[in-house]
């Protein structure tokens, strides 16, 4: 009886190295996509790493649509988006026996900005609107300096790009004198060295070399976001084949946990979960 006892422990000691084994054996997880939700997933990342070093992350920008475009060719584990699928991505992906899964994982405030010496620190939607639309073209006529407006953009394949057309454009195209950039990261070193510029970034993005406008005499912070008070705001997702699956599951679980969901309040983005709302 003993010995059945000792055999019995023995197995399931066995049993529970395996399993560990399992979670830590050495793996990639490769994640393309928003470089929005870039600063959100790289601070995950390294923390992820550091509590299961067995597991490496690859990871990389490229816009929205490159993202869901890599989950659907099946280059990538995890896609980063600022937007939903479109339906047209979701029926392209179920042709190629994709499934996509989406995974709020954080709310971003989308903040216009502008060159610290600009006069300007409040614009109504409709005076954003006109301006991308190269309605509006000089300061003077919004409350700033005779300056001809340097309008900045992200370009096409970004989420951030959708969402702003969506919330300030209201669909209408922006003006084809726009200066387009691939990444938030190019708009705020085209803003801060131009004093006739204005961009558009996350608000995890923002720094002092640019100004930060409030709209509709709102200022973006997690307070106005969560409450709804802010007007430009949406989710940050990240999108796997399906529901997500050992490593993947493992490193989704981590972001939305207390302690995921504090890094993303820590890098300047609003914690989906509630119970990580600011007092």
């Amino acid at each position: 009886m003993r010995t059945s006892l000792k055999l019995t422990g023995f197995f399931l000691m066995i049993s529970f190295m395996v399993n560990h084994t399992c979670i830590a054996v050495a793996s990639n997880i490769v994640i393309k996509g928003s470089t929005t939700v870039l600063p959100i997933v790289q601070a995950e990342s390294e923390a992820f790493m550091k509590k299961y070093p067995a597991i490496n992350i690859s990871l990389s920008g490229g816009g929205s649509g490159e993202g869901i475009k890599a989950l659907i060719d099946k280059t990538t584990d995890i896609a980063k988006s600022s937007r939903e699928l479109r339906p047209e991505e979701i029926s392209l992906a179920r042709k190629k026996g994709i499934q996509p899964v989406t995974h709020p994982i954080a709310v971003d405030v989308i903040v216009p900005v502008v060159h610290p010496q600009n006069k300007v620190k409040n614009l109504t939607i409709d005076q954003l609107s006109q301006i991308y639309q190269g309605k509006i073209r000089n300061w003077k006529d919004v409350g700033g300096d005779n300056l001809p407006i340097i309008v900045v953009s992200r370009d096409s394949s970004s989420g951030t790009f959708e969402s702003w057309g969506e919330l300030v454009l209201h669909k209408a195209r922006v003006t084809p004198r726009a200066q387009m950039q691939a990444s938030s990261g190019a708009i705020v070193q085209v803003v801060s060295k131009n004093k006739h510029a204005i961009g558009y970034i996350g608000m995890g993005y923002l720094n002092k070399t640019i100004s930060a406008l409030s709209v509709n005499g709102v200022e973006a912070t997690v307070a106005t976001a969560l409450s709804g008070k802010y007007p430009i705001s949406r989710h940050l997702y990240i999108i796997t084949s399906g529901p997500p699956k050992g490593n993947t599951a493992l490193f989704i679980q981590f972001i939305l946990s207390q302690e995921g969901q504090k890094i993303v309040e820590e890098i300047g983005f609003v914690p989906v979960k509630q119970g990580r709302k600011k007092k």
